[in-house]
């Protein structure tokens, strides 16, 4: 997994794993969470991919977006 660069600061997100068409991101809390085109949608993979690369939002984005829109929880 990557670092997520806003991880230093006050976030929910600590880290993230980019595949194609999903994303893993682990929480603070350390939970980590699959999300999936098919169960959160294309483009919403689309825009978390952009946000966890620019280290920036991914957290406010899962929580007005996406919330329990993904496919397992993996830890």
């Amino acid at each position: 997994m990557q670092r997520y660069q806003s991880a230093e600061k006050n976030t929910g997100v600590i880290a993230y794993q980019i595949m194609p068409d999903e994303i893993i991101v682990k929480f603070r809390d350390g939970s980590v969470y699959l999300y999936t085109a098919a169960s959160t949608g294309k483009k919403h993979i689309a825009q978390m991919q952009t946000l966890a690369k620019k280290g920036e939002g991914l957290t406010t984005y899962i929580n007005q977006h996406v919330r329990e829109n993904y496919k397992e929880k993996l830890a």
